[in-house]
């Protein structure tokens, strides 16, 4: 599965990857035609009342996971937040948890919590656990793949352009298979990312985001969804019930 998934950031046209946090979710994306899924880690945590960030149990993610898995055809990534570990031994043997469900990849980000407050790691020690933990999966003789993502633009620092292109030299020589930079916009700032690295550059779901042919033009391969969809489903709903409550009739259901 993760050669089949790896081949997918290799095509012509951007891999869209739609962003799941149940089997239903994850069977519409199958239903409509899509190559590949990915877990949205804020959607899940919301979906069992979590906060995101890694409050919930990595057994209740490993839970849906496999019905997940259980489910669909689809290669899956899952995103795993910081990694649920302090070490890499620790992130390394959750990795291994969720490649024996049969995952192709996940997503592993270059910031923390530090008293509420999100802040970017440090990139020498972040890269170095990377290393660490790609070294163990090869002695386990798990492939799977990377995604790594940088934080800089998603926490607007300053110098987002600079600090995000000088974090991924690093991370390229640290074992990612493939780069994801959240909140990045900028035709112009995408083009350059997309134009200093070899590794296939991953964008979100943003308001300001180019469309997805121009995405293509500038060197993006893998395009995420983010927990959008989920959001928007659940205003969805709470906009139908509003109505039905409003008009006392459930004609606009159907």
């Amino acid at each position: 599965m993760y050669l089949k998934f790896k081949e997918l950031h290799n095509q012509t046209k951007p891999l869209i990857i739609g962003n799941v946090w149940n089997v239903q979710s994850a069977k519409t994306f199958e239903k409509l035609g899509f190559k590949a899924i990915g877990t949205s880690s804020a959607a899940i945590a919301h979906t069992l009342g979590y906060e995101d960030g890694e409050q919930m149990p990595f057994s209740d993610l490993l839970f849906i996971v496999e019905r997940i898995k259980n489910s669909v055809s689809l290669p899956l990534s899952v995103d795993i937040e910081f990694g649920y570990g302090n070490t890499a031994i620790e992130i390394a043997n959750n990795i291994i948890l969720l490649e024996k469900l049969g995952i192709a990849g996940i997503n592993i980000e270059d910031s923390f919590f530090e008293n509420g407050e999100r802040k970017l790691k440090d990139s020498i020690h972040f890269s170095q656990l990377l290393q660490e933990i790609k070294s163990i999966l090869t002695l386990q003789g798990i492939s799977i793949f990377i995604n790594v993502r940088c934080d800089a633009f998603l926490l607007n620092i300053p110098n987002a352009l600079k600090v995000a292109t000088e974090r991924i030299k690093i991370y390229e020589q640290s074992g990612a298979d493939g780069l994801f930079l959240p909140c990045i916009t900028k035709e112009s700032e995408i083009a350059t990312i997309a134009s200093q690295t070899k590794l296939p550059l991953n964008v979100m779901c943003m308001p300001e985001l180019p469309n997805f042919e121009r995405l293509e033009k500038i060197g993006v391969k893998r395009i995420s969804m983010g927990n959008f969809l989920n959001g928007y489903a659940y205003t969805s709903l709470e906009n139908i019930v509003t109505k039905i409550l409003s008009e006392q009739s459930f004609n606009s259901v159907f």
